[in-house]
């Protein structure tokens, strides 16, 4: 009797005051447009709101990139399980989450753009620029890692090859604006991935001319958020820290690690080392091996010039399901190279900072042929990039539009541009096998599966991959 009183109460309730109240509109005056379009410094304070999501979108890319890539086996953790054995799904709720985020990317810096911008009496030049780079970005994001993505709410889906053409005219219209090495950086790597070597190499010597070490990068927040998600997967959790680096990369582990209670490790999304890495590829393209060595030099000294910093690591450990079933000595041989493993049970170790790589001056030197410098070129960008999200994208690996998208959208439909995963013949043959390592546990010698880079460079032919060859 008590719960039918209770509900006809509620229905009472809920009908007699439809009459007075119209919830839908209500509006808080401090979150409306007018709080925000035509104040000044408006648009100072958006662009710091697009920096949020870009941090946002980020955390989403970032941590699922490199679960689809071979850098970490994704063992016991509550990270995407499917993207690591390359299980592409429009319903996949890490496949959603990254659409949402470029998309609302997008609309933000447009909004930017178009209308913030525009009303704000004090608007600088250099936050117009900033605009045009953050909608730039988010086409650029797009291209990467869906095989197709509409520019617009409800819009027509526009393939890979549009959107970076999308991303370049916006990096121009920020560069026309203010000329930052990171705007070409960005322009650069867009027509690295398109195979437009010519004009690839000159973004990414404009890029490298006008700063030689520039980093950009997107801040993270521990105690407002957002935290930087990667961080957490490969340090903060501890003993529960399962996603595990190939055996390779080991030296490179944790890529990020605490910094301060309110301050997470910052990404660096955008590094001159990319446009060195650039050039150096479009250098052996084109034959020249001697030039393509003593850029090779340059770009080693840069990485070395980065700096380590001291972590903290003994906690974690290297297991799969059984205490130290991973390599976790510095003994331990790894296809037949030493110094990739570290003892971090011993105390403190030594991480790269910013980048790190196993290259050194004899293997440049030891180059003999063009697949020599290609091989050696992957498995540097490899390591440089770890923890960064580039990995897949130089697999030629290529997510699909949402499930919500396709039944949103008129314009999407099955089978059409966008709603099929992009993985190469080469990689889906080997996809279980990506991660996978041989080790016999309390040995001083462990091997990798597959050597990714080597199959990277045996099929340079494919269009998916090496876009200069």
């Amino acid at each position: 009797m008590k719960r039918i009183t209770l509900f006809s109460l509620i229905i009472f309730l809920t009908v007699g005051c439809s009459d007075l109240v119209d919830f839908t509109e209500v509006e808080n005056p401090n979150l409306s447009e007018a709080s925000v379009v035509g104040q000044a410094n408006s648009a100072s304070i958006w662009l710091t709101g697009i920096e949020r999501q870009l941090a946002n979108v980020l955390n989403e890319i970032v941590i699922n990139a490199e679960i689809a890539s071979d850098n970490y086996m994704n063992d016991q953790t509550f990270f995407n399980q499917f993207l690591d054995g390359l299980n592409i799904t429009s319903q996949d709720n890490d496949v959603i989450d990254i659409e949402f985020d470029i998309h609302r990317l997008r609309e933000m810096a447009k909004f930017g753009s178009t209308t913030v911008g525009p009303g704000d009496p004090n608007i600088d030049a250099s936050v117009t620029a900033e605009f045009f780079f953050f909608e730039g970005l988010s086409h650029l994001y797009a291209a990467m890692y869906y095989t197709g993505f509409p520019s617009e709410p409800g819009g027509a889906v526009l393939s890979s090859a549009d959107n970076y053409a999308r991303a370049i005219s916006l990096f121009d219209q920020a560069i026309t604006t203010n000329s930052l090495p990171e705007y070409h950086l960005a322009k650069a790597r867009a027509q690295y991935y398109t195979g437009d070597k010519a004009g690839a190499i000159k973004s990414a010597t404009d890029a490298t001319t006008v700063s030689a070490d520039f980093m950009r990068a997107a801040q993270f927040d521990e105690l407002e958020d957002p935290d930087n998600v990667m961080e957490d997967a490969l340090y903060e959790r501890g003993t529960f820290d399962d996603l595990q680096p190939l055996p390779t990369l080991d030296f490179l582990d944790p890529k990020y690690s605490f910094n301060t209670a309110g301050e997470d490790d910052p990404i660096r999304y955008l590094k001159a080392e990319e446009g060195w890495l650039i050039r150096i590829e479009a250098m052996i393209a084109d034959g020249d091996l001697a030039g393509a060595q003593a850029m090779m030099g340059d770009l080693l000294a840069l990485v070395q010039a980065r700096g380590m910093k001291q972590v903290d690591d003994s906690i974690e450990g290297r297991t799969h399901f059984a205490e130290g079933t991973r390599p976790d000595s510095s003994c331990i041989e790894v296809n037949g190279r030493m110094g990739l493993v570290l003892d971090r049970d011993q105390g403190d170790v030594m991480i790269p900072n910013i980048s790190g790589t196993s290259l050194t001056q004899a293997d440049i030197d030891g180059i003999g042929s063009e697949d020599d410098a290609l091989y050696l070129l992957y498995r540097t960008r490899q390591e440089v990039f770890i923890a960064e999200g580039l990995r897949m994208a130089d697999m030629g690996v290529k997510l699909v539009i949402s499930e919500i998208e396709e039944l949103q959208n008129d314009n999407v439909t099955a089978g059409g541009t966008g709603t099929t995963a992009q993985i190469p013949g080469f990689i889906a043959a080997v996809k279980d096998q990506l991660d996978a390592i041989t080790y016999d546990p309390g040995t001083c010698s462990a091997s990798t599966m597959i050597d990714l880079n080597m199959m990277l460079v045996n099929n340079k032919g494919d269009a998916a991959v090496l876009p200069f060859h």
